[in-house]
Parts: structure tokens; C-alpha cells; sequence
């Protein structure tokens, strides 16, 4: 049903709106994950945070990518920190902390660690990734990204978006 104004523009939800929406159905998503019934212990060790050392690299949709900007941005952070080693640029060398764990991405959640139980099996979760895969759509994504990459251009989208 496409709906439009007199003047031919389409009325209905506002980017803004459709975006919270969207940012909402992506931490449904962490929230359902959590939920589930399935061993996991993280104690933060920071291996899975050193992606050049494990080779391995999460991929964000869109939402994912604009929520952890968001999370990066409330750390008074408005660009993405640059280790220079290879190892996530949300984790702080100095504590080992993650600067946006509470946000962090799906593959963050879900990753290879041993120490943490290991990965999640795929047909575990894959209603969940089509969740994801759904809100990537719906934002215009182009389907999953490398995090550092993702990060920076969802941050460029923020910062376009509060200078209007």
C-alpha cells in the first residue's frame, strides 16, 4: 500500500522513526539470544578481540553496525579507535575492557572462543540471523560487513544524520 502526500512524497514512518524502530528489533535480537538455552561463559580473555592473531573478523549488518556507533558515540568517542595491531578497535588495550560490550555485535556474542564454550552452532541461532538479515533489508544494508568497516561507515551516517 504505497501511501503519498498531495505533494507526491510518501507519508508513514520517519527515517528516525523506522531507524529506532529497527535499532529496537536488533537488540530484541541480543535479548532472544540470551535467552537461550545454551552454555556460555565469557570471562573476557580478549583472544576472540585479536583479529589479526585468529584470523577471524565479525561481520555487522547495518543495524548492528549503527547500534555499536551508538554505543561508541556514548563513550564521547566520535571516531573508531585505531589499535594499529589488529585487534578490535572497541577493545581498550590498557583494560582489556570492550568499549561497547553491553551493545556488542551478534558475532561478538556467538564467537569461537573455547574458553567461552565455543561457537554457537549455526542451526542455533539462524532464526536469529535472519532477524538480523531482515533489519539489514529494511535499513537499505548491503548485507554483512567487517566490523572496523561497518563501525566507520555507520558512525559517517550518524554524524550526516545529526547535521541535518
Amino acid at each position: 500500500m504505497d501511501r503519498r502526500t498531495r505533494h507526491g512524497r510518501r507519508s508513514g514512518m520517519s527515517g528516525a522513526l523506522k531507524a529506532t524502530a529497527a535499532l529496537n528489533k536488533v537488540r530484541k535480537v541480543y535479548d532472544d539470544l540470551a535467552q537461550r538455552p545454551i552454555e556460555r561463559n565469557c570471562i573476557r580473555r580478549t583472544e576472540c578481540c585479536h583479529f589479526k592473531l585468529t584470523g577471524r573478523t565479525p561481520y555487522l549488518t547495518k543495524g548492528e553496525a549503527l547500534l555499536a556507533a551508538q554505543a561508541l558515540r556514548a563513550t564521547g568517542r566520535k571516531s573508531l579507535p585505531d589499535n594499529g595491531d589488529g585487534s578490535c578497535p572497541m577493545l581498550q588495550r590498557e583494560t582489556g575492557n570492550c568499549l561497547i560490550y553491553e551493545a556488542r555485535p551478534f558475532g561478538c556474542r556467538t564467537h569461537f572462543c573455547s574458553a567461552a564454550g565455543g561457537p554457537f552452532a549455526r542451526h542455533e541461532v539462524i532464526d536469529l540471523i535472519r532477524r538480523l538479515e531482515d533489519v539489514d533489508l529494511a535499513l537499505k544494508g548491503q548485507g554483512p560487513v567487517p566490523l572496523p568497516r561497518a563501525v566507520a561507515n555507520a558512525l559517517k551516517e550518524l554524524s550526516r544524520g545529526a547535521a541535518r
